[in-house]
């Protein structure tokens, strides 16, 4: 959006602000406060904090029971099947069936993957072909307990999270907080909801939100880079589970203080250096910018705010197009994501598991663990680099350390790293955010830097 055309949205928003009715005024209030609810209010559910997105996600899972990795192999197969069947079809497909070709047609490159997705699937839930690949802690940590987790999760967040885009709550936060995420993170006061929705429920859902909101011109290519990367926070229920595998549990509240000191200095850190700095501040060219946070000066902060949201919900066709447009992403993340999790996945945990590969990388910081007086330097080590193929494999690996010291250090390390392969990795690579692989290792690496000498520093502050 050209600067002419957000000054005469401005204008036109600035006079027609006391015409609101009380029509309008509900149609933002009461689908946000819905959104809130089920997106940023934390409950505690049998001793586990939570939020409402996740209590339905966990009794989805639940009632299907051990049903759901057979459900979800017959969907990564027909995803394969259907993908190549289109892909190799004749490109009249297109005009005939668009809908249906912009699904499942793809390029080589990921039909190769979503096909070895599938295969990948099958011979798990099968125990068919080599023992690696469906191995317990390869493609069995895959199908029994990520993609289970990422399938239910994406399935509700995708169906909900028109009421956090569409209805004008992002609208009215961002210009609200505005004045805090520009100086301490160069960021838009919106990205201060992909950071809660991601520390109350998941990362991956503050991912969804940030590609969505990139896609539809609200971040610059920069923006959206540096919240998926910096502020894709795991859970306070998913750090509570990394605390009980890593045996800290009993110091859960010093643990998680630390996360947060040290997530927060990364988040301030990273987006001023390379690869994040060099990122364009410009907007996804499809649809260019989308966006006005600056507050008219003949107007207070909260009732711009308001009017922001109020404009943003009334421009709202009809409840069955959103809905429409919720369904189609749980088909799309179904579809074109879960092969890929699949895929890659297995792959990384082979690699982590049956290969010397992360034991070498690590070996540099073998010395840098020493000098910070981390006892079981050497053991540490590959702990600390792991999480990039999973965020799971640090608290596997550091459990069977003896000090509880570097065990500390460790789980606060998996849960600040941020960058993983097996998940949030994968949904980047897959979504139109200029970040490629080597960019993301490269910020792995650059958290892992930024953030050890805090979490070491704080953890002997804490211990002794």
């Amino acid at each position: 959006m050209k600067a002419n055309d957000l000054q005469h949205e401005q204008h036109y928003t600035k006079t027609t602000t006391k015409g609101f009715t009380l029509k309008q005024y509900l149609t933002f209030i009461i689908p946000s406060l819905i959104g809130i609810l089920l997106f940023l209010v934390p409950m505690n559910i049998n001793g586990t904090v939570t939020i409402g997105l996740g209590v339905m996600a966990d009794g989805l899972q639940q009632a299907l029971g051990e049903s759901l990795p057979a459900i979800l192999v017959f969907v990564l197969f027909a995803s394969a099947a259907a993908s190549l069947v289109v892909s190799l079809a004749p490109a009249t497909i297109e005009q005939k069936y668009p809908n249906l070709s912009a699904v499942f047609r793809v390029t080589p490159f990921w039909l190769s993957l979503r096909l070895l997705g599938g295969a990948f699937a099958i011979m798990t839930l099968l125990e068919w072909g080599p023992s690696i690949i469906g191995h317990e802690f390869t493609g069995g940590v895959v199908l029994y307990d990520l993609i289970p987790v990422l399938a239910v999760w994406f399935l509700f967040a995708s169906l909900f999270m028109p009421l956090l885009l569409e209805y004008g709550l992002m609208d009215f936060i961002g210009t609200l907080v505005k004045k805090v995420m520009q100086p301490l993170f160069k960021l838009p006061g919106r990205s201060s909801v992909d950071a809660m929705a991601s520390w109350m429920g998941s990362g991956t859902v503050g991912v969804l939100l940030t590609t969505k909101q990139y896609e539809s011109g609200y971040y610059t290519k920069r923006e959206a880079a540096v919240v998926a990367t910096n502020f894709s926070i795991a859970s306070i229920a998913f750090s509570l589970v990394i605390a009980n595998v890593i045996g800290i549990d009993h110091r859960f509240v010093e643990f998680y203080f630390t996360v947060v000191v040290t997530g927060l200095v990364a988040a301030i850190i990273c987006p001023r250096i390379p690869p994040l700095s060099w990122k364009k501040d410009t907007y996804y060219e499809p649809v260019g910018q989308k966006i006005n946070e600056d507050t008219p000066a003949d107007m207070s902060t909260f009732k711009w705010a308001l009017t922001q949201g109020v404009k943003k919900a009334e421009s709202v066709q009809s409840v069955q197009a959103v809905a429409l447009k919720g369904v189609k992403n749980v088909v799309d993340i179904w579809v074109g994501l879960l092969p890929l999790v699949m895929a890659l996945g297995t792959v990384a945990l082979i690699v982590a598991e049956f290969t010397p590969v992360f034991t070498i990388l690590s070996a540099p910081l073998v010395p840098i663990l020493e000098f910070l007086r981390l006892p079981e330097a050497e053991a540490a080590a590959p702990a600390m680099i792991v999480g990039f193929a999973d965020m799971f494999l640090p608290a596997v690996i550091g459990s069977g350390i003896e000090s509880e010291l570097t065990r500390f250090v460790i789980g606060v390390m998996s849960l600040t790293q941020l960058i993983y392969m097996s998940e949030i990795g994968i949904l980047l690579v897959r979504s139109k955010i200029p970040l490629s692989v080597w960019e993301l290792a490269i910020i792995f690496i650059q958290r892992t830097l930024i953030t050890l000498p805090i979490a070491a520093l704080m953890a002997h502050l804490l211990f002794f």
